[in-house]
Parts: structure tokens; C-alpha cells; sequence
């Protein structure tokens, strides 16, 4: 049976990087105005949601930057509204600059027992370059502090293909990272976003992509190390060290999973329908306090449409899809037989599943199968 998932989306950040986007601490005076609309708009779903869920992920800006008390007041409400499995996986985001023993000790204490450490790299200039407010040694000290405070399942996140960035540098980075045995990792690359200072950086010139083939060398090698000290890469950017360590609410998203999403721009999905909540924390919280709704937009997911999502997030994972969700021909069975032949896929039980060099053209793999 799969359990549906929660999702809270804190958009609060100590300050702004150069691709956040979220609202810096200098509005923290929004903050317990967004944190008592949340509750309220949690009440609306009560009725919705009625079954048990098994996983609680608290992200987006950087949720460890409120106070205990209000992750507190966060975690008691939801306890209140809805139902939840005695093994739910509640996982926070956090950044290491926030995370010392008190707060650690705190998290541990309110039952959180999955921590993703917003590590980023393991180079104070990279961290400086990535406008990062922590440092290489506030990083470490974090994860010594979750690991004595009796945590264990620890991910660290990091970014791979910064401008000038050379393979040593990020070998070095990944070193670091499984000195401290993290049970999880997710390691992603750097991308640049319309809007942001770094896309402006871009455009004066100021800074260069790495280019397509060095985007590859570095995925390649970043699957072969951590493989080879005991990682599943078990989705495109992510790997654990055993099944147990699976993130479970991200797989929610990748199997079509139900979850509830919480907050200014959190998506929400039944099923078959999804919908997203407004994006600004203000507007947010005006139409709650008009009682009105905060989505901003809904679709309703045809079949086609979820074949077609089921065959892309499947091919994003080590798990892959079921053919018999595709229409069976000729072409169909040419089409597979040249991927697989071409070291794309492989068909295990009848089921596609991606490569590794399959996940290298990740984006462009489910074409194949809707031509």
C-alpha cells in the first residue's frame, strides 16, 4: 500500500543567493504570518486527505531557519490534523550554518529522523562563488552535531560543474563527502536559471558554462566513485548507501504517488489532478485570511498524459516503467531494440530501464517512445 506524502514549503532564506529566489531573513517579519496561515490552510485538507501518511519533508528556501519553537508549533499541527504511520520518515532541510547541538538535539527531540545538509562543496571559494553564508568548517561541524545527536540517516547535497571547476576539485569534493559516511547523497549540477544573478553573469560574460562534454565526464565519474564506496545510484542525481536509504518522499513524486504540498508555490497531487499554491508568501497569506484558496493554478492529467509522465519520471530511475503501460507493436519493439542495443536501456521483466548512458540523455529518452 503507498502511503501518500507532505510536503511543507518553507520560502524563507537567511539571504539571497545568486540563484534562490526565496525571501531573505530581512522579511522574517513574515514569518509567523506565514506560519499561521500554513496551520490554517492545513485545516482545509483535513477532509481531503483522510488516509495515513508516511513521509513529512520540510524544504524549499531553508526550513532549519526557523526557531525551535516554530518547528515545533509546524510538527504538532500536522500531528493534530492528520494521520500518520508509526515509521514515517520526517525529513528537514537544513542548512549547516543553522544546525549547532542545540538544534540538532531539538530536531532529533521533535522526531525528525532524516536530515538533507545543504553542504553544497567542500571549497570555501566555491561556497563563496555559489554565495553560500556557511563555510567548509561550519559544513563539517554540522554533520558532527546531527551524528552525536543520534542521527542516522544524514544527506549531504552537492554541486558539481562550476565554472573552472576541474575534475580533482570535485573528486576532492566527493572525498570529503563519504569521509562521514552520509547515508545519502545527492549531487547535482550546477544550473542557471532565467531571472537570476547568475543568468545575468552569464549574459555580461562574467562566467561560463563547462560545456556539454565536460557535463558528462563529470556525471560519469561521479557515478563510477560513489558506486565504487557503496552507493546505489539509484536516481539520476541521487544515491544511497542501501535500500533502506531511498529517499521515500521523493519516490512518491517519481511513481505517481499521492502527496499534499503546504505553503506558498507547493504542488499537491490526488492521482490524476495536480495544483500549486501561490508563489508570494503575501498574496499566500491574503487569501487565506479571506478564506479563500490559495491554489494558484489545477490540471486534470488525461491518460495520455500520465503514460507519458510515468515513462519520463520512470526513466529517471533505477526502477524504469512497465512496458505494458505503452502500446505494444512493431514499432514499439524497434524501438526498444535499438536503445537497447545502442546501451540506452535494458529490459529486465519486462520492464525499461535506464543505463547509465541512458541517464546521460535522460531528457531526451522518453521521445523515443511518443514519436
Amino acid at each position: 500500500m503507498n502511503h501518500p506524502g507532505l510536503y511543507i514549503h518553507v520560502p524563507f532564506c537567511r539571504s539571497k543567493c545568486p540563484y534562490c529566489g526565496f525571501y531573505s531573513i530581512v522579511a522574517s517579519s513574515l514569518i509567523p504570518r506565514w506560519l499561521d496561515n500554513l496551520k490554517r490552510e492545513a485545516a482545509r485538507y483535513k477532509e481531503l486527505f483522510k488516509e495515513s501518511f508516511d513521509s513529512i519533508y520540510l524544504g524549499g528556501g531553508t526550513p532549519s531557519i526557523l526557531g525551535i519553537d516554530q518547528l515545533k508549533e509546524i510538527i504538532e499541527t500536522i500531528f493534530l490534523v492528520y494521520q500518520f504511520e508509526n515509521d514515517t520518515e520526517i525529513t528537514i532541510e537544513a542548512n549547516p550554518g543553522d544546525i549547532n547541538r542545540e538544534k540538532a538535539a531539538a530536531l532529533k527531540e521533535m522526531g525528525f529522523n532524516r536530515v538533507n545538509v545543504g553542504v553544497q562543496s567542500f571549497n570555501d571559494d566555491e561556497l563563496l562563488f555559489l554565495g553560500r553564508r556557511h563555510s567548509v568548517r561550519d559544513a563539517e561541524d554540522s554533520i558532527s552535531c546531527l551524528r552525536e545527536s543520534g542521527f542516522d540517516n544524514i544527506g549531504l547535497d552537492l554541486i558539481y560543474g562550476l565554472p573552472g571547476q576541474s575534475p580533482d576539485a570535485w573528486k576532492h569534493n566527493l572525498e570529503r563527502a563519504v569521509a562521514f559516511e552520509p547515508e545519502h547523497l545527492s549531487c547535482y549540477q550546477l544550473s542557471i536559471e532565467t531571472g537570476t544573478a547568475f543568468a545575468n553573469r552569464k549574459e555580461k560574460g562574467l562566467i561560463e558554462t563547462i560545456g556539454e562534454e565536460a557535463e558528462e565526464s563529470f556525471f560519469i565519474a561521479t557515478s563510477g566513485f560513489l558506486e565504487g564506496h557503496g552507493y546505489i545510484h539509484y536516481e539520476i542525481s541521487n544515491f544511497a548507501r542501501g535500500e533502506a536509504f531511498y529517499s521515500r518522499h521523493n519516490r512518491k513524486y517519481w511513481d505517481h504517488t499521492p502527496y499534499l504540498g503546504l505553503g506558498p508555490s507547493a504542488h499537491s497531487f490526488n492521482g490524476r489532478s495536480r495544483w500549486w499554491d501561490i508563489r508570494s508568501v503575501r498574496r499566500y497569506c491574503e487569501a487565506i485570511e479571506r478564506d479563500e484558496s490559495p491554489i494558484e493554478e489545477s490540471e486534470d492529467l488525461t491518460g495520455e498524459q500520465m503514460v507519458m509522465e510515468t515513462v519520463s519520471l520512470g526513466l529517471r530511475t533505477i526502477w524504469g516503467f512497465d512496458m505494458n503501460i505503452l502500446h505494444r507493436d512493431k514499432e514499439l519493439d524497434k524501438v526498444v531494440s535499438m536503445l537497447e542495443e545502442s546501451g540506452y536501456i535494458h529490459v529486465r521483466d519486462g520492464r525499461i530501464i535506464p543505463s547509465e548512458k541512458g541517464f546521460l540523455i535522460a531528457d531526451q529518452l522518453p521521445l523515443y517512445f511518443f514519436k
